[in-house]
């Protein structure tokens, strides 16, 4: 693990007023050459600890405030993580991944994770293998969506508009890849109603790492570009999410991953 703090930049019925309880885990189940937080996902930087000290980090979260035990990349330790919810918290679990899971792996899971936050990043195959190593992954995502709403069912909000159960799917509009974004957003309402699941469609990238081979992302997204996305997500009438301008892009959104509340 990098991290274990309250958290802000999530969406609003994540964050809520006093932040999520986001735990970094190191490692990642992809690749992305666009990765913010490659440090943690691809250098592995981060310290080792026990199931016992996992079940611990929790709770201190939860004492400090936290609405959420947000687990950030926890594919690869899903059994020890299912060991460390053996016993219900107080607050709902967040599983915050990249979408590219079993539906063995989320079966593990399955009673132990309230609110499943995945993102839904490629409907084509093409940048999925040029940007992320993994071909099948609209298949895979799809499946892995899928089984986490089979599991929570239709989002449900307490009084203060905090997400307590069901799924949020994410995806980031790449510059140059609009087409990808289209294919995504027909996949969204071609798989789910209004009122079953929340969609974000997030402007926030921002160029992270070696992209000498990938011009088109090299620079930030256009406004043109955001608004065209925006525009077909509208057009088909869904309601149910949020939209993040490309304002919100930045480094300075990119937690430090100083092994805060870990050791």
């Amino acid at each position: 693990m990098a991290r274990a703090a309250a958290h802000f930049g999530e969406e609003p019925c994540i964050t809520g007023s006093r932040g999520s309880g986001a735990v970094f885990f190191s490692g990642c189940s992809l690749s992305c050459v666009y990765c913010q937080n490659e440090e943690i996902s691809q250098r592995y930087h981060g310290v080792e600890i026990t199931v016992p000290r996992l079940r611990k980090i929790f709770a201190e979260l939860v004492a400090l405030g936290a609405h959420n035990i947000n687990l950030v990349n926890p594919t690869h330790f899903a059994p020890a993580i299912a060991e460390a919810l053996e016993r219900p918290l107080p607050v709902p679990v967040v599983y915050n991944c990249s979408g590219y899971e079993s539906v063995s792996t989320l079966r593990l899971l399955e009673g132990k994770i309230q609110v499943y936050l995945p993102d839904y990043k490629y409907a084509l195959a093409e940048p999925a293998l040029l940007y992320s190593q993994v071909p099948d992954y609209p298949q895979v995502a799809a499946l892995a969506i899928k089984e986490m709403f089979r599991q929570r069912g239709a989002y449900q909000f307490d009084d203060a508009g905090l997400l307590q159960s069901g799924v949020l799917i994410r995806h980031l509009v790449l510059p140059g890849n609009l087409s990808n974004t289209y294919q995504v957003i027909d996949w969204l309402t071609n798989n789910f109603q209004s009122g079953q699941v929340l969609f974000s469609l997030m402007g926030q990238y921002t160029p992270c790492g070696d992209l000498h081979k990938f011009p088109e992302l090299q620079q930030t997204l256009t406004k043109e570009e955001y608004a065209k996305a925006e525009a077909c997500l509208l057009a088909t009438g869904w309601e149910d999410g949020y939209l993040q301008e490309p304002e919100a892009a930045g480094c300075e959104a990119i937690p430090a991953f100083d092994l805060t509340g870990v050791i």
